[in-house]
């Protein structure tokens, strides 16, 4: 299990603890985090759980596969360093403490 900070981009602060195998995406749908509409369920076909991860928590992270760096190209002000799909980061007890900060907007 993996203390999850969604941060929306209100600033509003959403602290979960997620499920080791499920993704960030699921922890938040599971939630009702408002910010990740994860519209193709989890499937790396729309870029609508796009997040920016906290600084600190870049390098920690696995590197993005192709197919999630072509998705990315869709999403709404895209950082190069920091956006991330949330579908594609899986929860482990090694994600414990992630911070997330949500876009303005999916698109």
């Amino acid at each position: 299990m993996a203390k999850i900070t969604y941060i929306e981009h209100n600033g509003t602060r959403h602290e979960v603890d997620v499920a080791n195998g499920l993704t960030v995406m699921e922890g938040a749908r599971d939630n009702d985090i408002p910010g990740i509409e994860a519209d193709c369920g989890g499937a790396c076909a729309c870029s609508t759980c796009h997040v920016y991860v906290a600084e600190e928590w870049v390098e920690k992270l696995p590197a993005r596969e192709a197919m999630e760096e072509d998705m990315l190209d869709f999403a709404y002000e895209p950082d190069p360093v920091r956006s991330r799909l949330t579908c594609q980061l899986q929860v482990s007890d090694a994600l414990d403490g992630l911070v997330v900060q949500m876009p303005e907007k999916q698109i």
